[in-house]
């Protein structure tokens, strides 16, 4: 298992741009895993359940630069300890949850840094912003002065085909440029989390900073 998965980290590091980061998937596996994966030179780890971030947080703590990045749906309950114990949250998801993690930030010596979740096509399997209720809230985003908003984030409807895959991604892509031009909107966006296994080649084509995989490092879920 630890030649597999090392095996997998360094072909992937060797096709990947200098300018992309590889985000560890490692919700669901053990915390062994991620020594391994640690060991063969990954230091960012995705994760999606709190609780069980926390705990491998915990047992981890003699790895002190891994960079936890919080990649699942965040409850508005879950907040204040997300904000305080992830280095990035890529799935703020609305403006009640930006709301509340900008409230909780303020307390924070140093908290997460943030991306904002969009939804460039309809999925009622997804979480986040459709383009125009963003800009239409854009105003009350721009008000929460202690989130460290970096970028966007988003995850695609299954059963895609390439080139909608790649228009989509695209799209993220536009608009986060399209937000760097506004006038009144003061956070610089520089990231892109887009793309995980099935479709990571796609995503860093149009552009993706950030990438989020799991099988193609660790393989098959451990539950």
């Amino acid at each position: 298992m630890a030649n597999a998965i090392a095996q997998n980290i360094i072909h992937l590091q060797e096709a990947l741009p200098a300018q992309v980061r590889l985000i560890a998937v490692s919700k669901t596996h053990s915390a062994a895993k991620i020594r391994l994966a640690y060991a063969a030179g990954i230091r960012d780890f995705g994760e999606n359940r709190l609780q069980e971030a926390l705990e491998k947080q915990a047992e981890l703590q003699d790895l002190p630069d891994i960079c936890w990045h919080f990649i699942g749906h965040l409850q508005k309950n879950k907040a204040k300890k997300a904000i305080a114990h992830f280095d990035w949250i890529h799935t703020i998801d609305s403006l009640d949850l930006a709301q509340k993690l900008n409230q909780y930030a303020a307390d924070v010596e140093n908290p997460a840094n943030c991306c904002l979740q969009i939804k460039p096509l309809p999925d009622p399997n997804k979480f986040g912003w459709e383009i125009p209720q963003l800009f239409a809230e854009l105003p009350e985003l721009a008000a929460c002065e202690h989130l460290k908003i970096q970028g966007l984030m988003t995850i695609l409807p299954r059963g895609l085909g390439e080139q909608a895959t790649q228009a989509a991604f695209q799209q993220v892509a536009d608009l986060r440029d399209q937000l760097n031009q506004t006038t009144g909107f003061p956070f610089l966006l520089t990231e892109l989390s887009m793309g995980m296994s099935g479709d990571y080649s796609l995503a860093i084509r149009a552009g993706a900073t950030m990438i989020r995989l799991g099988q193609r490092i660790f393989g098959d879920r451990d539950q």
